[in-house]
């Protein structure tokens, strides 16, 4: 079955595999054309003339696309040659002449123009052939019934049956119509050789050639070769080298010396080999030439990319400038020519192959210094010359005067003053864009002082609080250095803190007690600090997940008695199994007499609870019995022994636990005199509760 030459052409790229080819008998060359056109092929060749361009008298045919198929033209079963068959499109150009005066009035048209119109549009189309060393030019003519087509449509092709051609060449083919009356259209094209093609058995030349394998191990390539023992051939391995002159000492003549007009066949096996790529680009070097100039050198040529970049310092990528650098590719070992006004160490050169990053060189590095802290702008004027700038940051390029919140943003109205009064220096420069780099120093410098004014601030804050609460400050302070040589042992004892919810008062007598025995080597839980886990869970549930996991880790349950958590205590014990209701959302204090009151009642509450109250709040004597089983301290006045009951066993020195109890008191005070002082609180004399019941 025939195979369209570009689908050979794809076959033979990346994976060459081997094709069969139509076979023509006979060495005669023949033309046929699809339904609707009638074509002839002259006798013999004709001369290759194209002529000058001429102006269509009206609608003519003219070729408008060539397509190749390679068959093989055999004389015998054995012996055929490689032959091109060449299709050509041709579509309808020009228009009829439109009627002129009376015509357009609807009367009769002229009976000539009727006629052609009816008759049949020909052309002769010319194929031209060029494959060293013969040349051919062939003629057919071809026509079509006028009244069938319409200017600009497609009227079908023409196949010519076939030009001869060698193995491995390179052919040219053009089409034109005599006369001409457009460019002619031309195809370049190399023609597979022995190895591409099933022709082993048709053509007598491929029978003489070895046929040649290559494979790669790692670093190691094989080269195989099948020939037998007779046949004479040379084997040559050389640089494809398409730029720069050639380099003979990169070909060598293997085996035995090439007979003159020998058949020849020819492989590159690493072309598309990824390996023999990286392979290449080790060994290329980018070079900076001073003052403005760049080059490659690498072994051949390669399919690169150069751009210019600004890297800025700190890392980062290197962002790429539009233009300078025309993309195109690279002329390697050949120095190039930068278009710079001025030099700056933070330009660079990137070389990119197939999109990706090979190399990046940055410019006069050793004579410039390290990469600045300046700020690029870029310039870009319209033909009215009117001009906006931004800045190139990571982000993008950053208009100037933005409400951005970038650097260039805040600093945008000091930079265009900048660029006015000349401290940028300018890179490049074209009729509608420029380069600017504008120091960023002053800025900089001006950034860390304010920072470290700030920081001057901050000690002397610190400095002053100091003076004024030295002695809570080194009481604090001696306290974290007796519990960083005490080690972990005795910090982290967990307690929690069961109170009754009376009124906001208390709640922050409660909250300043928290606080405090927070500072001391202690893990303080109390519902003021969680009141979201508090109003989700539910009072009970909170309280019964807190004391299971405070008693699992050894800690203790604070009792605040309060002349309304003594209430509360005395309704539940009078009324038995029933449980009192909670005094408020909150109130974990009223959910937990159901657990609580077993403890002491069973006797487990030993070593597990302590009790409190506030002095001028109640009496001791107002605490339940039932509770007395455990140590009840008054607070602030017995602080030393409520704080040595809440250490773990170990207990610090004495005169480490009166100087925990005096910070303690200090930061309790305030809210107990603050709540002892509220007209209408829980300890106002006409209610009965402040020194007793």
């Amino acid at each position: 079955m025939p195979v369209p030459w570009f689908l050979l052409s794809l076959a033979l790229g990346r994976s060459p595999m081997v094709l069969s080819l139509e076979r023509l008998v006979g060495p005669q060359d023949t033309a046929r054309c699809s339904p609707g056109l009638s074509c002839h092929l002259w006798d013999g060749d004709v001369l290759c003339l194209p002529g000058s361009i001429v102006s269509a008298p009206g609608p003519v045919l003219v070729p408008t696309r060539l397509q190749t198929e390679l068959v093989l033209r055999c004389y015998q079963e054995t012996d055929c040659d490689l032959c091109v068959r060449v299709a050509i499109h041709l579509a309808v150009h020009g228009h009829w002449e439109e009627p002129k005066g009376e015509e357009k009035f609807g009367r009769a048209a002229d009976p000539e123009l009727e006629e052609s119109r009816n008759a049949f549009l020909q052309a002769q189309v010319v194929l031209s052939f060029q494959a060293y060393p013969t040349a051919r030019c062939v003629l057919l003519e071809v026509q079509v019934p006028a009244a069938l087509v319409q200017p600009g449509q497609s009227v079908g092709s023409v196949v010519f049956d076939c030009f001869e051609a060698a193995l491995g060449a390179e052919v040219r083919i053009w089409s034109y119509t005599q006369p001409r009356y457009q460019k002619e259209l031309n195809l370049t094209q190399h023609l597979p050789d022995c190895k591409g093609l099933e022709v082993q058995d048709s053509i007598q030349s491929c029978w003489a050639l070895p046929w040649l394998n290559v494979s790669a191990d790692g670093d190691d390539v094989h080269l195989v070769l099948d020939v037998s023992e007779d046949q004479r051939f040379g084997l040559s391995l050389y640089w494809n080298q398409v730029q720069g002159p050639t380099k003979p000492w990169w070909h060598r003549n293997l085996v035995w010396p090439l007979e003159p007009d020998s058949v020849r066949t020819s492989i590159c096996p690493f072309r598309e080999d990824p390996r023999a790529h990286r392979n290449l680009w080790r060994a290329a070097r980018l070079q900076l030439l001073p003052p403005r100039g760049w080059r490659l050198d690498a072994p051949c040529s390669l399919p690169a990319e150069a751009t210019l970049c600004w890297q800025a310092p700190g890392g980062g990528p290197c962002q790429s400038l539009v233009p300078p650098l025309p993309p195109a590719n690279v002329t390697v070992n050949k120095a190039l020519e930068l278009p710079l006004l001025n030099v700056h160490p933070n330009l660079c050169v990137q070389v990119s192959s197939w999109e990706k990053l090979q190399l990046q060189e940055c410019l006069w590095v050793d004579s410039l210094g390290p990469l600045k802290d300046d700020m690029l702008l870029v310039e870009t004027r319209d033909p009215h010359n009117n001009r906006s700038l931004c800045a190139l940051e990571p982000s993008g390029c950053t208009p100037l005067l933005s409400r951005a919140s970038t650097r260039a943003a805040r600093l945008g109205e000091q930079l265009l003053q900048d660029l006015q009064s000349g401290q940028c220096l300018q890179l490049w420069d074209d009729d509608l864009r420029a380069l600017w780099a504008c120091p960023m120093d002053k800025y900089v410098h001006q950034r860390w002082a304010l920072v470290w004014l700030a920081c001057l601030l901050f000690v002397a804050v610190l400095f002053l609080l100091f003076l004024f609460r030295k002695d809570q400050v080194k009481g604090w302070l001696r306290l974290l250095k007796e519990d960083i040589r005490a080690g972990p042992a005795t910090r982290g004892r967990a307690a929690l803190l069961l109170y009754s919810a009376e009124d906001s008062g208390f709640e922050r007598l409660v909250s300043a007690l928290a606080s405090a025995l927070c500072q001391l080597p202690l893990r303080v839980a109390v519902d003021l600090w969680s009141r979201r886990e508090l109003s989700a869970q539910g009072p009970l549930a909170w309280f019964h997940a807190q004391r299971r996991q405070t008693l699992q880790e050894g800690g203790v349950v604070v009792l605040l008695f309060s002349p309304g958590a003594v209430v509360l205590c005395r309704e539940w014990l009078q009324d038995g199994a029933s449980t009192p209701a909670p005094q408020g959302p909150h109130d974990a204090f009223a959910a937990s007499l159901s657990c609580v009151l077993p403890d002491f009642l069973q006797g487990r509450a030993p070593g597990r609870y302590v009790g409190a109250y506030f002095d001028g709040l109640l009496h001791s004597d107002a605490v339940p019995a039932l509770f007395r089983s455990v140590p009840v301290f008054s607070l602030p006045s017995q602080l030393p022994g409520f704080l040595g009951t809440l250490q773990e066993p170990g207990d610090p020195r004495p005169g480490l636990l009166r100087e925990r109890a005096r910070l303690v008191s200090q930061a309790l005070q305030p809210a107990l005199d603050q709540l002892l002082k509220a007209p209408g609180d829980p300890g106002d004399p006409e209610d009965g509760t402040r020194d007793g019941t």
